[in-house]
């Protein structure tokens, strides 16, 4: 059975960083597009960011410049790093791994709380 377990998260100041990480076992990453969704209190869950096997990545706009998705297929395990942190940026970060041979296959993490004081 496919399991994300994500960490990194926490508390941090406007303008910090911070790095999360997310580990898939079970399979091998190489099969997914793995991704972080952020969802914020009382909003919608929105991609912030995505990466192919191949390392062809997207980034919603709001974070374009600040925040970096990578992947290690061989750790199975995908990052993002987040910096010049503001307060918009605290919400439940989530790992997704989106299945290569069936789109409409999802695996999901736990989440991880990011919250960014002023």
């Amino acid at each position: 059975q496919v399991q994300l377990v994500e960490s990194g998260g926490g508390l941090v100041q406007v303008g910090g960083s911070l790095r999360l990480s997310c580990v898939l076992s079970g399979s091998r990453s190489s099969l997914y597009v793995m991704g972080w969704y952020r969802q914020a209190p009382g909003k919608q869950r929105e991609l912030v960011a995505a990466v192919r096997p191949g390392g062809v990545t997207q980034y919603v706009d709001s974070v374009m410049g600040r925040f970096t998705i990578s992947r290690d297929n061989a750790r199975n395990t995908v990052y993002l790093q987040m910096s010049s942190l503001n307060v918009e940026d605290t919400a439940v970060y989530y790992c997704n791994a989106n299945s290569l041979i069936a789109s409409s296959i999802d695996y999901w993490g736990q989440g991880t709380q990011v919250t960014v004081s002023s």
